[in-house]
């Protein structure tokens, strides 16, 4: 039977102690009990998958002293302390040494097991976002180049590398921004042409006055501005992968030149009568169906068309989005030196439910912001403030429930802060809230404390 938890219980009175874990365990939590540190401290392990409940004051050592050593040995882990009510300022200190909240004595066993439970949530969270850290640093080959876990991003790998060892045309279809040039990339790589060029080229992109003298090269002279020879884009490409991306936008005559130099082999530069010999592989990209395209020639399309990849829309596939998000925060963070940044659970649930037009490009814009603002929140990154779309009233339906209940929650914070100028007790007792809990939604939210009291005080004191 699945637990809410794993629970370490340490407490030198064999009375509370029996009477807490009968009551954590009535609650669902799995229990370790300890008389003393000591053989709480036997049990810790890196990668110790749940928190550590301890009372303060013990015999030996204490649960302070505990603290200390169990952070060394488990970085991260949640630790709970049980306080007298003396102990108050102590304990909050302790709180600034790393430990997760505490609990006064007497306690109501409904707050220890609300405040287990949320500490449960965020270890299982963190160890969640370690196993997924290890899982990408850890992949090569195809699972390195595409991430993804999916039953559709899996059947996509296979036929890719199915393919990556037929020298045969092959055309791509996805959304905008499903990653169509990563793909291609990888038929190249894993292909017997990886030694050669991987050339690309957005058939949208370059002006049609160009585009002829970008894929076929010219010689000198051979208009006005060509002072010397370019070699073109199919010539640099023999040998290797010719990429062309959004296909359906190259102007009828150039389909026929292109159909010319595939069928023949060879090549002529714009201004010259030699035939160049060529010897690729041509990838294609479209957002569109070929076949069912006016504009595009049936002829080339059947020349390319030998086999097909088609790329999910990130909506489709949306239990990759923690494995890909989690990937370009690591890597946007390691190439600007910086510690990552965790996803915590709002952020977890308001990726999932986002519904990501842009695909992954737009994926690793957020990423990339979120990881190099660490003042950023998330839902303001998806869903900005200030963007047009913002600036109509939004019916509560057209936003994930996740984000709703964030704003919401972000203003009856910030409405309890002004009416009492920033005074963080008389917030506490209005909101029932404990001083930890309160503390990390200031921080979620980005709620300045000294936006209300008028001094530079950033976090309650």
């Amino acid at each position: 039977m699945k637990t809410k938890g794993r629970v370490l219980l340490v407490d030198d009175e064999a009375m509370v102690r029996n009477a807490t874990e009968q009551w954590l365990r009535m609650a669902g939590f799995e229990v370790d009990a300890c008389n003393s540190a000591g053989p709480a401290l036997q049990q810790l392990r890196h990668g110790f998958n749940g928190v550590l409940v301890t009372d303060v004051r013990m015999p030996g050592m204490d649960g302070l002293e505990l603290m200390q050593k169990a952070l060394e040995t488990v970085p991260g882990l949640p630790v709970i302390l049980i306080t007298a009510h003396g102990d108050i300022d102590m304990a909050t200190g302790a709180m600034r040494d790393g430990a997760y909240d505490f609990i006064e004595k007497p306690f109501v066993p409904e707050r220890l097991v609300e405040t287990i439970q949320r500490a449960c949530d965020k270890r299982r969270l963190m160890l969640e976002n370690e196993r997924l850290s290890r899982d990408i640093a850890s992949r090569t080959g195809i699972d390195g180049r595409l991430i993804g876990l999916s039953t559709s991003m899996q059947r996509l790998k296979a036929e890719l590398l199915a393919l990556a060892g037929i020298d045969t045309g092959v055309i791509i279809y996805g959304e905008t921004g499903t990653g169509k040039e990563l793909v291609a990339q990888c038929l190249h790589e894993f292909s017997p042409r990886s030694k050669g060029h991987f050339v690309p080229i957005n058939c949208g992109a370059i002006p049609e006055s160009l585009i002829e003298s970008e894929l076929f090269g010219h010689e000198a002279g051979a208009f006005t501005g060509a002072v010397k020879r370019r070699i073109g884009k199919l010539e640099y490409a023999s040998g290797g992968t010719l990429f062309l991306d959004e296909i359906e936008s190259m102007p009828a005559h150039l389909q026929i030149r292109l159909l010319r130099a595939l069928q023949e082999g060879v090549v002529e530069r714009l201004g010259g009568n030699k035939p160049i010999p060529v010897d690729l592989r041509v990838v294609a990209a479209a957002k569109v169906d070929l076949l069912n395209d006016e504009g595009f020639r049936d002829d080339l399309y059947y020349r390319l068309n030998m086999s097909q990849l088609h790329i999910p829309a990130l909506r489709d596939r949306i239990e990759d989005v923690p494995l890909l998000f989690d990937h370009y925060v690591q890597r946007c963070a390691a190439q600007h030196h910086r510690e990552p940044r965790r996803l915590s659970e709002l952020d977890l649930r308001t990726l999932q439910r986002h519904g990501w037009p842009g695909n992954v490009r737009e994926l690793k814009n957020i990423a990339m912001r979120f990881a190099l603002d660490e003042r950023s929140q998330l839902a303001d990154l998806l869903f900005p403030r200030n963007s047009a779309l913002q600036s109509k009233p939004v019916e509560p339906g057209l936003q994930p429930l996740a984000v709703q209940v964030a704003a919401f929650e972000s203003e009856v914070i910030r409405a309890s802060l002004r009416r009492h100028r920033g005074n963080i007790k008389a917030v506490l007792d209005e909101l029932d809230l404990p001083r930890r809990t309160l503390n990390q939604k200031m921080t979620r939210y980005g709620i300045n404390r000294a936006d209300f009291t008028g001094d530079d005080t950033r976090r309650m004191e």
